[in-house]
């Protein structure tokens, strides 16, 4: 099982404007507390402990906020390394055969979708396990999915459903890329052909709350699921 959870936070914010001019995407607040907040409360419902979350742009400002949990760091202070480098560059803080990943710029309602891939997951049959959600449900995302869930749970690509940043991975498969900046997409590719993706899907709403706009209907979608603001 893994015993390890990747947080991505080292994005720019680009599609923030003003806002990630002097405040990096994580913490920027979504209903009374700071975006990676949200997502580290999906952790500490969960059984897992190690947690490591990478850093880009106004790192300094994340690693203060999070000076009394007990996080690991791993910085692109130099270099962005897209979703898949960065994954490999922390995997000597992660130190596990398998990790949960789990972006920080979104907003989840109903199960917990960690505890749900921890229950669901067969290493010996699958070497990642994506949670999906119905594009209807994916709250300020546009696009028509992106793959097709067979009734297996075995995983295409296509317009159907969307992924939501979270998943369980092996570390092995990203680890023998050679390169060191990549999107995980490299890593899915080369299992897909395997037939070794399959994917959950998520019956609660999920909210990319990526640019500005994502704000108010994170918000909304909250209030809707009786979630008071802290």
């Amino acid at each position: 099982m893994p015993d390890a959870v990747m947080i991505f936070a080292a994005g720019l914010g680009t599609r923030m404007g003003v806002l990630t001019r002097t405040l990096p995407k994580p913490l920027i607040p979504v209903n009374g507390k700071p975006l990676i907040d949200h997502a580290l409360d999906l952790v500490d419902d969960g059984p897992i402990k190690k947690v490591v979350v990478n850093l880009h742009h106004l790192g300094d400002q994340i690693v203060e906020h999070l000076g009394q949990r007990d996080v690991r760091f791993s910085h692109e202070t130099d270099q962005l390394l897209e979703t898949g480098g960065g994954l490999k560059k922390a995997l000597n803080l992660l130190k596990s055969d398998a990790v949960v990943t789990l972006n920080s710029d979104a907003v989840w309602s109903g199960p917990n979708p960690i505890k749900a891939l921890m229950q669901a997951w067969d290493p010996d049959r699958m070497d990642a396990l994506l949670m999906l959600v119905a594009p209807k449900n994916a709250i300020g995302h546009k696009g028509e999915g992106d793959f097709i869930m067979e009734p297996s749970g075995d995983l295409r690509r296509g317009a159907g459903l969307t992924y939501t940043g979270c998943q369980i991975i092996k570390t092995q498969p990203v680890a023998s890329i050679a390169e060191d900046v990549f999107s995980l997409n490299t890593v899915w590719d080369q299992l897909l052909s395997r037939g070794r993706v399959f994917g959950l899907e998520h019956h609660g709403r999920w909210c990319d709350v990526g640019h500005s706009e994502g704000i108010t209907l994170a918000e909304t979608m909250l209030r809707d699921a009786n979630v008071r603001p802290n």
